[in-house]
Parts: structure tokens; C-alpha cells; sequence
């Protein structure tokens, strides 16, 4: 069968996206489970981040958010067992590539896919809802009474925030970056209290989010990215926030959730962030299956998720599934950020 694999750049060259050859075991690991792939979302690989933790392969697997149905269950499976519908992420270290046929996952890794929740629709939105359900509940302590800032709300990360946080009673405020994201935002329902256009003046952030608040600053903040310098060249950073605003938007004892690897804070910021009793956090999604050390937290995180999709209380933006033969072409150009997410169907 063939898999999706990565071969990384020499001296920061792109890297190249292959179609491999590749076969399973024939033996199954006691907990392990064979899944029958039916869809594998595709999201920028970080090969920082595999550096980092001590992974270094001359063929990476690609391809990670799977959808799919058990074929064979290891003899110490509990939880599956064969035809059952599951979703789930392969661990940063795993060797298959989700894009093969069959692949070997834990069964801790997986959890039902509910009848109703189409393949492709979870295998593209599990991501972004994991990673704002990490942002919102375990980082920033969301309740209900709480006023959030989202970012670029209409990116699909934005918007599983947005929805998550209306469903438990928060006042949302957000971004958008062109004129057809702004009215989107402005007509999603539940509603959101308001749309802030960048693309007109980025400055009009800190004026509009204080108006809003009357003066008091937001309680969270979630990043897309943020601005260290002053001046940007590109077009792309100057939507971005400059980390000073940010900061200064936080209210008393509020929470500031960045997706920003490398942010550098000068001691001006840190004694803003002091007097204001405010937190800092690092958003890496990743964690959850780097370390087993929360898995049964990160499996009813999982379970959440599935549910809410299933209930309508998150509703991604659906994905256009591409078949295999293209999914070399649609992961380059999601590495290359042209384009945050894919969807191939298997």
C-alpha cells in the first residue's frame, strides 16, 4: 500500500512530499487497533518541532487526523472492536502515514465517530477543535460571563473558538482580514457581539475592543500570530496585532493564549502583564500526544469534540475532499501556509 511521506530540506531547502511504499506487521501490538483509513486531514508539518523532541527520519509520515473503521482489534482491546467507525491523531512518533490504507494506532488513541458526523468533515475539523478546546477550557479557564478576543475569527481554528465559546456563555469579539470574512463573521449564528475590520486599520483594535469593554479589557485573548516589530513589510503581518496591543486589551487577571513559537517580550510588556495580575500561555496542541501523562483527559477532550460536531455546536467549515493521487500537490501548498488545512478521501 502506499502512504504520504515527508523528506525533509538540506540548509532550510523546501521539503519534498513523497508517495511511498510501505507495508504493516503482520503481527497486531495487544492494544493496538487496524483501521481501515477513510479520510486524513493534512496540516503543516513543524519539523521544528520534531527536531525538538528527538525525531529525526529520513522519510517523515505525513497525515495525522484520520477518520476510518476497525478492521482487526489487538487480544487486550477493550474499548473497539471490528466495523466500529473511529477517529483519532497518530502520536508525533508514529510510523504510519494516515494516508495509508490500513494503519496500527493505540487504542487510547481513538474514540467513536458518531453515525451522523461525515469522515471527511471530522478527519478535516478534529485539529482546530482540539486545539481550541486546549486554548479556551484547559489554558485560559473559560466561563460563562467571560468576554474573549479571537483573533482572524474566520480562519477555521477562529471559528471553532468562537462557536465553543458562545455555547458557554461568553461575549465574543473578533477580526476579520478582508471584506468577505467580515460579513461571514457578522452573519454567523450565534452571533457574535462584533466584527473588528484590520484590513481597514489594524490601530482601530485597541480603541474598539476598550469601547466595547467599557474601558476594562477582555478577560482572553486567543492569537493568530502576533506582531514583535513595529513596521512589517508583508501585506499577511500587518493584519497581525503588535504583542503591546495585545497586552494592553487584557483585562485585570485576564488570560492570553498565542500560537506564536518564538514571541520575545521586552520588560516594558512582562511589567504590563504584572500589573495587570495576567497570564501567558503557549498554545501546542501537540502535547496531548507527545505525553501520556493526561491521556484519559485528552481522550474525553476527543469525545467532546466528536459530540458537539454531531449536536451542531461546532460546525466547521466544510473541506473539499481531494482523492490520493493528489495529495502531494494539496500538502505542499499547505506547508507553504497557502492554505491552512486539507482533506483527502481514501
Amino acid at each position: 500500500m502506499k502512504g504520504l511521506y515527508c523528506r525533509a530540506g538540506v540548509n532550510d531547502a523546501e521539503p519534498k512530499f513523497v508517495i511511498q511504499e510501505t507495508s504493516l506487521p503482520e503481527a497486531l501490538g495487544s492494544h493496538q487497533v487496524r483501521v481501515q483509513v477513510k479520510a486524513c486531514g493534512l496540516s503543516p508539518l513543524d519539523l521544528k518541532l520534531l527536531s525538538d523532541v528527538g525525531i529525526q527520519r529520513d522519510l517523515i509520515p505525513v497525515g495525522r487526523e484520520v477518520a476510518g473503521v476497525v478492521l482487526q482489534v489487538g487480544d487486550k482491546v477493550s474499548f473497539f472492536q471490528p466495523d466500529d467507525e473511529v477517529i483519532g491523531m497518530l502520536p508525533l512518533d508514529s510510523p504510519c502515514s494516515g494516508l495509508c490504507d490500513s494503519i496500527d494506532i493505540d487504542e487510547h488513541l481513538l474514540v467513536q465517530k458518531p453515525e451522523k458526523l461525515s469522515s471527511v468533515c471530522v478527519a478535516g475539523a478534529l485539529r482546530d477543535g482540539l486545539c481550541a478546546y486546549t486554548a479556551l477550557h484547559t489554558h485560559a479557564r473559560m466561563a460563562a460571563g467571560h468576554t474573549l478576543l479571537v483573533m482572524d475569527g474566520a480562519s477555521s481554528f477562529g471559528l471553532m473558538c468562537i462557536q465553543l465559546a458562545c455555547y458557554h456563555g461568553v461575549k465574543v469579539l473578533t477580526t476579520s482580514h478582508t471584506p468577505q470574512t467580515h460579513t461571514f463573521l457578522e452573519q454567523l449564528r450565534p452571533s457574535v457581539a462584533k466584527v473588528i475590520p484590520l484590513y481597514k486599520d489594524s490601530s482601530d483594535l485597541l480603541s474598539v475592543v476598550l469601547e466595547e469593554t467599557g474601558g476594562l479589557g477582555v478577560d482572553i485573548v486567543v492569537d493568530s500570530g502576533v506582531r514583535l516589530q513595529e513596521e512589517e513589510s508583508s501585506e499577511d503581518m500587518k493584519l497581525l496585532p503588535h504583542k503591546h496591543d495585545i497586552i494592553t486589551v487584557l483585562g485585570v487577571g485576564g488570560h492570553w493564549v498565542t500560537s506564536h513559537k518564538d514571541l520575545q517580550l521586552d520588560p516594558p510588556d512582562c511589567r504590563l502583564l504584572f500589573l495587570k495580575s495576567a497570564s501567558l500561555t503557549f498554545l501546542n496542541h501537540e502535547v496531548w500526544t507527545a505525553s501520556s501523562a493526561q491521556q484519559g483527559r485528552y481522550l474525553h477532550i476527543l469525545k467532546d469534540i466528536v459530540e458537539k460536531m454531531s449536536a451542531g455546536v461546532l460546525r466547521p467549515q466544510p473541506e473539499e475532499a481531494v482523492p490520493l493521487y493528489e495529495a502531494t500537490v494539496a500538502m505542499e501548498t499547505v506547508q507553504r501556509h497557502q492554505k491552512k488545512k486539507a482533506v483527502v478521501q481514501l
